[in-house]
């Protein structure tokens, strides 16, 4: 006997009765949805867990900072100190690092923004073109600034919520109302926030201090996004480090930099010291020997791949939790599977002796048994996969919401997710489960005797 013909013969056999094989991939169904949709609802979790701690910071960025003030070589006991600190030395031996895709120096520089009655105390990250531009920053409109030109900076989209008015000394959280300020427009920027305040208030002794320059910053831009969106680059401002340390050494001339080491005297060095750095390797996996690795040079790192990794552990558990709750489901599927070909064997026992009586082998027999139920779990997972794409979608227009809030987005995010993958393993789970519900009946079906088969009415 053919595989086609035993693949017509077993589909015939079902449609002879259609309400019992209805009844049965009614249960399949019910258990491949089960145990889909309650490891969709892991899955959609941890992917929005992903994307908030992405949106926060990267899941392959390595913050670094210099070390402790003071940092202990060799024994504990030892009166030799010496400051680590981030120099362009230290950022190219990270740089030589295995694993390391890019490293920026930021150079981190405190100034006032003006436009109008309104003003900003800011913090600007200066980096690298090259950091910037790898960083994908989504920009709203505008370009990644270069070093060849004038300082001009890139707005994070939260920005504009951290202007007050100086008269009333309100800003968008007092008010409600974003201030009238064009982020498209010029700013006053004033880099000597220590002789500004002086000028207004007079210096430690009470002197009268001479207000700083101010320098027009034009063609700015933004990222995208409005005000109730965050990533992690929304509260941001960041400008190219050539740029900034030319303007630096403009605004300050011989005087030394805020921020920047000075000999006894307060005269500044020739070289640069960076407040941080910017690490992005080339894959999650390796973060935590990167970090671990800038950790032994005596330097402080952080990343959320320790946080990540943790968290994890936990989603791993709860999907384990969810499918097995599924799967019970699915096991009385199987028990309905078994019962139906059991049935089947019972009622068909005459036939099972005549076909056996006209030479059939036993091997056929068996396969034509097995291929009925795998008939019912293919239908039943087919069914069951299109229910759970039809339940993830109305479970996340109901919560995505509520997910949102839950992860701190602010925006709706996907509380269950379906891979391809998982689609494609319930469909080949379903038949397994049909198949071997079904071996038992299809091995007594072979172990009927012919001649009693045929006696029986």
């Amino acid at each position: 006997m053919s595989f086609l013909d035993l693949l017509t013969m077993s589909a015939s056999n079902l449609w002879r009765r259609k309400l019992r094989t209805c009844l049965t991939i009614l249960g399949v169904i019910i258990g491949t949805t089960s145990i889909v949709v309650m490891l969709s609802l892991g899955f959609g979790l941890k992917r929005s867990y992903l994307k908030q701690v992405e949106s926060s910071g990267g899941l392959t960025t390595v913050n670094v900072y210099s070390g402790n003030d003071y940092y202990y070589w060799g024994d504990e006991d030892s009166s030799s100190t010496e400051k680590i600190e981030l120099t362009d030395e230290v950022i190219d031996e990270i740089s030589q690092m295995e694993h390391v895709k890019f490293v920026s120096p930021i150079l981190n520089a405190e100034l006032i923004l003006k436009q109008g009655v309104y003003q900003c105390y800011a913090n600007v990250k200066a980096m690298s073109y090259d950091a910037l531009e790898k960083m994908n920053i989504p920009l709203e409109y505008g370009s990644i600034p270069t070093s060849d030109e004038e300082v001009r900076f890139i707005f994070g989209n939260n920005i504009i919520t951290d202007f007050s008015n100086t008269k009333t000394n309100e800003y968008y959280w007092d008010t409600g109302e974003l201030p009238d300020v064009d982020l498209k427009g010029d700013f006053f920027a004033i880099y000597d926030t220590d002789a500004y305040f002086s000028s207004m208030w007079g210096d430690s002794e009470g002197n009268k201090v001479q207000a700083p320059k101010k320098y027009i910053v034009s063609n700015t831009s933004l990222v995208s996004g409005g005000v109730d969106e965050y990533n992690e680059y929304s509260y941001n401002i960041y400008a190219n480090i050539d740029a900034m340390k030319k303007q630096l050494k403009k605004v300050f001339k011989n005087k030394a930099i805020p921020g920047q080491p000075t000999t006894k005297s307060g005269k500044p060095y020739s070289y640069w010291v960076y407040n941080e750095a910017y690490v992005q390797v080339d894959d999650f996996n390796y973060v935590t020997d990167v970090q671990k690795a800038i950790s032994d040079m005596g330097l402080q790192a952080h990343s959320n791949a320790e946080y990540v990794e943790s968290t994890q552990k936990q989603f791993s558990t709860i999907q384990m939790a969810l499918g097995g709750i599924g799967s019970v489901a699915l096991i009385v599927a199987a028990i309905s599977i078994a019962n139906t070909m059991m049935m089947s064997i019972y009622e068909r026992t005459k036939e099972i002796g005549i076909i056996k009586v006209l030479g059939c082998s036993l091997g056929n027999i068996r396969s034509l048994f097995l291929m009925e139920a795998a008939f019912i779990g293919f239908i039943g997972g087919f069914l069951g996969l299109i229910l759970s794409y039809g339940l993830s979608a109305v479970l996340n227009k109901v919560l995505a919401r509520y997910a949102g809030d839950m992860f701190g987005t602010g925006s709706s995010v996907g509380i269950s997710y379906i891979p391809l993958w998982l689609s494609g393993l319930a469909l080949i789970f379903a038949i397994f489960v049909g198949i071997i519900a079904g071996f038992l009946p299809a091995i007594r079906a072979m172990k009927l005797s012919p001649l009693s088969a045929i006696k029986t009415e």
